[in-house]
């Protein structure tokens, strides 16, 4: 089980005890140089997801968002806590989490929006669906939905969204998708990329095929805009 990174390295008691219940262990540190280090065989891109709490001065505590963001496989869910003398400092700025809390901490509100996320991303223990807007992925059977119509996927074309799915907004190059989805050992071109993609955009129908977007000299990326 991967665990969650906390951040700083003393954090308050309600948050190790909502990832506990969450079924995940936890790893505390103290710098963005630390979280990236390869200690006791746990690397960024191993994170099952963090939660930050900013002091006195949120200043750290983004930036730490910021570089576990800016990873090849950013780390979600990603939890802010925040006072609330620090609310307009989030201003702009919510591409850096995926959900934020204000002090004082209760416990039981802090587990519910943890295991929301880790339901919505389907990370939560036992969790076999990936929900994101109108599209349902069962892991376990290997199918994909949107609003309930089950979409006629290749097995390649399934990889290929719940890979995406799994990653909501985050960019990925034509290269990053082929080693990622088909493997290191594929030998395929990049157009095999773009074939799949516009194949799923068919499946998908008019009305939902903007889940998948270009970015254009980039990649694609899912998105709900």
């Amino acid at each position: 089980m991967d665990p969650f990174l906390c951040y700083p390295e003393a954090v308050p008691a309600e948050v190790l005890l909502a990832i506990t219940e969450a079924g995940h262990p936890y790893r505390c540190v103290g710098s963005v140089v630390e979280a990236e280090a390869d200690e006791g065989g746990a690397t960024v891109d191993g994170w099952a997801g963090a939660v930050i709490v900013a002091g006195e001065d949120p200043a750290d505590a983004l930036a730490m968002c910021r570089a576990l963001r800016k990873r090849e496989s950013p780390v979600q869910p990603l939890l802010l806590v925040v006072g609330t003398e620090h609310l307009a400092d989030l201003s702009l700025r919510e591409d850096l989490f995926d959900d934020f809390l204000v002090t004082p901490l209760r416990t039981v509100e802090l587990s519910a929006r943890l295991a929301a996320q880790l339901v919505r991303l389907g990370k939560a223990v036992g969790s076999q669906v990936i929900e994101s807007g109108p599209l349902q992925i069962n892991l376990e059977t290997y199918q994909a939905a949107v609003e309930g119509r089950v979409l006629d996927l290749t097995y390649m074309e399934y990889e290929l969204l719940r890979f995406l799915a799994s990653h909501p907004g985050r960019v990925f190059t034509r290269e990053t998708l082929l080693s990622r989805v088909w493997g290191y050992e594929y030998y395929g071109g990049a157009r095999t990329v773009d074939v799949h993609i516009r194949r799923l955009r068919a499946k998908l129908g008019e009305e939902h095929a903007h889940l998948v977007q270009t970015v254009r000299s980039v990649g694609y990326r899912f998105g709900l805009s």
